[in-house]
């Protein structure tokens, strides 16, 4: 092949990496702007970076990725059925893309053990150190402790589940937070607040309102220290 047809071909693919960097550029500063406008609109926290808040969990969607940055993080609180609980909604940013988005509602008390729910065609972090408990509904589930699990793989937690719907690849429980992940290309605000409501109605299901935080359940130690509403506010501000 002649020196110039190569060179002509180099010329291509810079010229194509450069449209794909300007597109991908664009559509983050769109996805910004429409995150920043909805956390405003909700009276919550916005932050365009923060690079310790995803060392907070490392289970689900955070055992596929090393080293990721929160990025377009909202902070605030929410109210579900039972009361107000906080909020967290993050673009995980992994070698400059976002690879994912997650949400998250805190509950008070902790659960008895880590209980990821996968769809059976997302591939699963091989080495989250968790073990397959089987299938639970259209899900797979693995979880830290058998034991500890199965009491609280409820039939009504699997309806709970499968209301969230097929655009979320994993949901999880992890210490006192209920999570779930999703596609960023499918993370609009109305499928946000629909998410939202879903995770609430899972958090009020494994802690309800109704019942005292401070007696654990079966298999589960101490609860840990919740933040109060001042705190929360406080560490959100701490996010910019």
């Amino acid at each position: 092949m002649p020196a110039w047809l190569w060179f002509l071909v180099a010329v291509v693919a810079i010229g194509a990496g450069v449209a794909l960097l300007i597109v991908d550029k664009s559509q983050r500063t769109s996805n910004n702007r429409e995150r920043r406008r909805w956390a405003s609109l909700r009276g919550w926290q916005f932050a365009e970076v923060d690079r310790v808040l995803p060392t907070r969990w490392e289970h689900g969607v955070l055992a596929q990725f090393g080293g990721v940055t929160a990025t377009d993080v909202v902070a605030g609180s929410t109210f579900t059925a039972d009361g107000r609980r906080q909020v967290y909604v993050l673009d995980l940013d992994a070698s400059g893309k976002s690879a994912a988005v997650l949400v998250g509602i805190r509950c008070r008390r902790t659960a008895p053990a880590t209980v990821e729910l996968w769809l059976p065609d997302v591939p699963v972090p091989q080495d989250s150190q968790l073990d397959l408990l089987g299938p639970v509904g259209s899900r797979y589930a693995f979880v830290s402790e058998v034991a500890a699990a199965r009491p609280l793989v409820s039939p009504d937690l699997v309806d709970a589940v499968e209301e969230i719907g097929e655009d979320i690849t994993v949901v999880w429980l992890e210490n006192d937070w209920v999570l779930a992940a999703l596609h960023p290309a499918d993370a609009d605000p109305a499928r946000l607040e629909r998410l939202l409501r879903d995770l609430g109605d899972l958090a009020d299901l494994i802690d309800p309102f109704d019942s005292d935080p401070n007696e654990p359940r079966d298999g589960a130690g101490a609860p840990d220290e919740i933040e109060t509403d001042v705190e929360a506010e406080h560490s959100s501000e701490r996010l910019s």
